[in-house]
């Protein structure tokens, strides 16, 4: 199999020739945007022999809407429109999937990151502001997350049907268990997330979710375990819910990770033989029908590429 077959298998719930591999970190400032992003994505993609590409959506953090912006009553958000499909926010990051795309000329699958309407609307404002304005009024923010949602579905329509994206990897996330209950966040986040995600189910069949569980703080993953795509991510390490145990509690036909993304843990700060055992030890886990490598969460971004490398050459003398 080659690298496209080998994940686009693997995304099927088909058995593969060995275990596809794929990792991603951001990338500094001065390569977060432009041809110094696409460069690096390149760059990254080849020095490692990774099996896929993930486009991170550096330099588009956050929802450039004026409204949301400068926000200083919740009910300010009712006055929210879509900036549309034509603005810089979706164009710019739809240009560089395509780049991308164009550079690897099908050799591997290319999947690009987006966000939640919620999670775009913290990065915009931050967490504080964003329980704010929750607390005042619940329904208003439930009104901006559907505007948000509008053009995060004009993102993925330029990134699958224009670019050649795969798919997306959707990031969920806002779901600690002090943030909101169960029932609060099915009321309020949901429905942006799950309008999303259809959209996007409905253009590809290759999206990735990503519950994500980074700082530490655990979810209410139960809320995300009716969201539908080909492939799900979770923080194994900080939800303690492993590869198997997460397979059956999301119903998937793939799961995605193994390796913890904190410092401190295998991939980050031990040898390479601890690297390659542990490999081995979650190769014999997720076996080789609906299995993918990679790691909880995002990298640090300065990892040692060399480390990705040695998972990589690890898979594939295991499927020899």
């Amino acid at each position: 199999m080659n690298k496209t077959e080998r994940v686009l298998a693997a995304l099927e719930h088909r058995e593969v020739d060995r275990v596809p591999v794929g990792f991603w970190h951001h990338f500094p400032e001065e390569k977060s945007k432009g041809q110094a992003c696409i460069d690096a994505h390149l760059d990254y993609y080849h020095a490692t022999g990774q099996d896929f590409i993930k486009i991170m959506c550096d330099g588009y953090f956050g929802y450039p809407n004026e409204v949301l912006s400068h926000v200083q009553d919740a009910s300010e958000l009712y006055r929210m429109k879509p900036l549309g499909e034509g603005h810089p926010f979706i164009r710019e990051q739809v240009e560089r999937a395509k780049a991308i795309r164009t550079a690897v000329a099908g050799e591997c699958c290319v999947f690009y990151n987006v966000f939640c309407p919620l999670s775009y609307f913290r990065l915009e404002i931050g967490w504080d502001r964003m329980m704010e304005c929750i607390r005042q009024d619940p329904e208003a923010v439930r009104y901006a997350c559907a505007q948000i949602a509008e053009d995060a579905k004009a993102l993925v329509r330029g990134l699958i049907d224009e670019a050649g994206c795969d798919g997306i990897y959707y990031c969920v996330q806002n779901a600690e268990e002090f943030r909101f209950t169960a029932e609060e966040y099915r009321n309020l986040v949901t429905p942006g997330d799950k309008e999303v995600l259809n959209y996007a189910n409905s253009l590809s069949r290759y999206n990735i979710l990503h519950c994500c569980g980074w700082g530490g703080d655990k979810n209410r993953v139960e809320v995300w375990q009716d969201y539908e795509a080909a492939a799900v991510n979770w923080a194994v390490h900080v939800e303690d819910l492993s590869l198997e145990a997460g397979r059956q509690f999301f119903g998937c036909g793939c799961v995605l990770g193994g390796f913890d993304n904190r410092p401190g843990s295998v991939l980050i700060s031990q040898s390479r033989e601890e690297i390659e055992a542990y490999t081995k030890q979650l190769i014999q886990e997720g076996g080789k029908t609906g299995y993918i490598i990679g790691a909880d969460c995002t990298l640090p971004g300065d990892i040692d590429y060399e480390r990705i490398r040695w998972v990589v050459e690890t898979a594939q003398k295991e499927g020899r």
